[in-house]
Formats: C-alpha cells, structure tokens, sequence
C-alpha cells in the first residue's frame, strides 16, 4: 500500500453500492434493468442481445436463464453502458460511482478529478463468515470454468472470453503496489486461459517483476462485487498507486476485501465470482482477435502467458458481467473516455489554464477530445490570443498519456455543452476552419486508434491535431446565436413555453 493511500479520504459521497445486486436494484428502480427470463445460449445470443441493447440505448439485459449452466448462473450486458431512462443518458455510470442518476457529463468529470485529489481510503480486511465471496468454495478437479456460462462474445473472436469486464488483482514481488486492472482473457479450456499482458499496462509491469525472478504470478479474476471495482480498474490511475485506494475514497470507506484460498491475494469481499491462480512466466498461448472499442473486428493475435485456474469461489446465484466490445456506446467507452477526460482536466486545472471542462464524447470510440475554456479566459491570461492559449492546451496534452489518446482535439467556448451531441456537431462544423487555426503535435499514439494508417500504428507514433475553434470577444467580431435560448427575448420564450406546457398531456 502506497503512504498516500493509508488515510482515509473526506468529502467524499457515500452513495456507493456495496454490490452489484444492490446496484441492479437501483437499475431495475429506474426502470433501466431487463431481466430476460427466457432461454439464451452463452454462445453469442447473450452478446448479441447486449450489443443490441447498447447500441439502440435500452435497459440492461440480465440473463437469468443461460442454456446448459446449473440454475442460478446468470450474465449481466451493459452494467455501464448509457442509460434507457429519458434525459438520463449517464445514469449508470453516475449511480456507479455514487452521484445522483441524473448527474451530467461535466459533474462526472469534475467528480473524478476531485476523488482524485484525495488521499486514498485502505481496503478493510475481513473473515470468511463476513464474504460473501465465499459462500461456494471450489478446489482441485472441482476448480473448472467449464461449469460456468463463459460468452462467445463476437462470431470472429478467437474464443470464449471469461474476461471483459471483471477485475484482475495482481501485486509486485515485494508486496509495495497491488494493481486492480481490466484486461481481455480467453477462455483455452476450464482450467487455463490465455490474457493480453502488453506494455504499458500495469499488469504487465508487474508480471515482469515476477518474470525477472524467474516465479509464475499470482493472482485473481473478480467478477462483479462493488461496480466501482471494474469502473476503478479501466481508469488511468497513476503508477504504482493501488486502484483499491481510489476505489474506497469513492465510496468515503474502506473497500471491504477477503483472503484468497490459494494464493496471498486480497479481493473484494461481495465479489460474485473469484478465480484464483498463477500467470506463467513465458507467452505460451495465442490470444485473439477480438472486437475492438473502436468498433472494427481485427485479425492480429499474439502469443501471451497462460493463466492457469487453480481455485474458484462465488456467491450463490452468481452473476458473469460481460461487455460485447463494438461500435460506440459500451463500457470501454463510458469508462476510458470519461476517466481519461477526468485526468485530461486535472491535468489542465493543475497547469492554471481557465479551462471549463473537458469531455470524450463516448460516440466518437474516444477519438476526439473537446476542452471548452471559460468565458472569462482573456481576462484570467491578458495578452494571450487564442492561438497562444490553444498552444499551452497543447502543451500540456504532449506532456501527459492521457492527452496523446484522441488524434482530434478541438478547444471550444463554453457556451457548447461537449456532451450534447447536436450542440458539439454544430461547433465543430462552424467553428473549425478546415486547415488553419490548428497545431500538429507528432509523438506517442495509441496503437488501438482506428485512424491511424497501419504503419504509424505499428510505430506507435502519429500527430495529434489541436485545433482552435475559440470565437472572437464578445463586440469584436463574434455572432450571436439565432436559437431560441438566444434569438427572442424572455417574455416571448415565457409565452411560447407556456403553451406548450398548456396543450401537454397530463401525465
């Protein structure tokens, strides 16, 4: 555990759910959870049924009725996927990380970079008796993930994939730094499973710790538990900072955590499902293809270590979250796009720049960034155009990982709302000169970004283009908006609103 994370964090919510059952229940309150009592096949129906739901905006399926798993084995699609309810989009993402479910993309962004800020809360041990992680218990020939509904997730995968939305916990050598992390698994038979353990990736830091010293590493799967865990584990937590800090200072609390059965792991103790084993110290499977977050299927494998199953346990009725990976909107996008705008905007507040909010809009798969500036920005940097202004905004993204993630940025007033899509798609289309206006900034890419050509991907190295869509001051050149908000003055819009108020249907 690092220093920082030792104390316990203040002002934070205490709106978290503890489970995922309790966060199902919120769902299904908001009428934002389906429970699919008919038969569905593990093997792409289930997906199918959850990409359809993800891309059309409906509640999230829950499967309560898998063909060919015991009674009680269920799989959850779009656990934080956008929201079904009706100006509500991010709900499920707001009531994951314990705000309000009507809370907006700028109160979610400005949320994390405050949680951020605080020192991180120490998870809290407990026994066997208070886990409910352990209420089923399985060891030796009995340890199989044959018994449990695995999803084929797309028809051209490489195979069933037991990880896309769980947690791995995994922890240096030396114990120093315990890393909570997503990463894509491949189901090889009930006993092994090949991961993607790729550089930069803290998991794969520390796997090498383990390589260096010639050992296999522990660790463990964990499906379900508080939805902050995956939430938490898709985030850019810095290096060597222990995600269950940031994970309690979430929730204003310790995250209680369970010993593992075979190995000296610590998992959340309400986890639904934990499977315990060891990571080889060589690649010696083929993971892949997968679909990928930018919506496109690839064809490229690679050889990757072998995670060996040695020990499972789970609460009764267990749930299998899973993420059918696609075409915007799901999960890799609700959580990348969001927590990387978060450090993208701590990054900028901490540089003194008079930026308002920054915002991934999720429909974009995270390739475009939008960091509006206040309207007061001229008077907080007197003498600096705009130019000057968009030049320091590129500086500070060149410096940082999360800013060399989206290829396009635009920097825009905040009279837009970047996560309104009608109102970004209008600024953008007027405000963005086609070749002037913008700097190139050449560096370190994201080899996953679609956009990139296939060479600057292998390279990983391309240009990010910032580009400067800031009007002119007020009474210096700058249009006002023929919309109804600002074209007609207030006694006018009062009228028109109350007739419609009058002619709408009673509720």
């Amino acid at each position: 555990m690092t220093p920082q994370e030792t104390r316990q964090g203040t002002d934070a919510p205490s709106g978290c759910h503890p489970d995922l059952r309790s966060y199902l229940e919120a769902l299904d309150s908001l009428g934002d959870l389906d429970r699919v009592t008919r038969e569905v096949s593990a093997d792409l129906e289930a997906a199918a049924q959850t990409r359809y739901s993800v891309e059309r905006v409906l509640p999230a399926p829950l499967f309560e009725n898998v063909v060919g798993t015991a009674p009680g084995l269920r799989l959850l699609g779009g656990a934080a996927a956008l929201s079904s309810v009706p100006g509500r989009p991010l709900a499920r993402v707001a009531l994951t990380l314990g705000l309000p479910p009507d809370s907006g993309a700028a109160d979610i962004v400005e949320h994390l970079v405050r949680v951020g800020e605080l020192p991180g809360t120490a998870p809290e041990p407990v026994g066997r008796d208070e886990a409910s992680c352990k209420q089923n218990v399985l060891l030796g020939d009995d340890a199989t993930l044959d018994r449990f509904p695995i999803p084929l997730v797309h028809a051209e995968d490489g195979g069933r994939y037991a990880n896309t939305w769980g947690v791995v916990v995994a922890t240096t050598p030396d114990k120093r730094w315990t890393n909570w992390s997503i990463t894509r698994i491949m189901l090889l038979d009930g006993k092994r499973m090949v991961g993607l353990v790729m550089q930069p990736q803290h998991l794969a830091r520390i796997w090498q710790e383990w390589v260096d010293i010639g050992e296999p590493m522990p660790y463990a799967l964990v499906q379900g538990g508080p939805p902050t865990v995956p939430y938490v584990g898709g985030l850019p937590i810095p290096y060597e900072v222990d995600e269950s800090g940031y994970a309690g200072a979430l929730h204003g609390q310790p995250i209680p955590v369970a010993r593992c059965e075979t190995v000296d792991l610590m998992v959340p103790a309400s986890a639904e499902i934990v499977v315990e084993g060891h990571v080889s110290v060589t690649r010696d499977a083929v993971e892949g293809p997968f679909g990928e977050y930018a919506g496109y299927m690839p064809t490229a494998v690679s050889a990757q270590p072998v995670f060996s199953v040695e020990a499972i346990t789970h609460r009764d009725d267990p749930i299998w979250p899973l993420v059918a990976e696609g075409r915007p909107v799901d999960e890799t996008h609700t959580v990348s796009a969001i927590g990387h705008a978060a450090a993208i905007l701590g990054a900028m507040r901490r540089a003194a720049l008079p930026v308002a909010t920054a915002w991934m809009p999720p429909r974009t798969a995270a390739h475009w960034l939008v960091i509006t500036v206040r309207e007061d920005w001229r008077d907080t940097l007197p003498g600096v155009d705009s130019a000057g202004l968009v030049h320091q905004i590129g500086e500070v993204l060149a410096g940082t990982h999360s800013g060399r993630l989206a290829p396009e940025v635009f920097v825009l007033d905040d009279d837009i709302d970047p996560a309104d899509d009608a109102d970004l798609l209008w600024a953008v289309g007027t405000r963005i000169h086609p070749t002037e206006r913008r700097e190139v900034w050449p560096g370190p890419i994201l080899p996953l970004v679609a956009s990139y050509t296939d060479e600057e991907r292998a390279q990983g190295r391309g240009p990010v283009v910032v580009h400067d869509g800031l009007q002119p001051p007020v009474g210096g050149g700058r249009q006002s908006q023929s919309s109804f908000a600002q074209a007609y003055p207030p006694h006018i819009r009062e009228r028109v609103l109350a007739a419609y108020e009058r002619s709408a249907p009673p509720e």
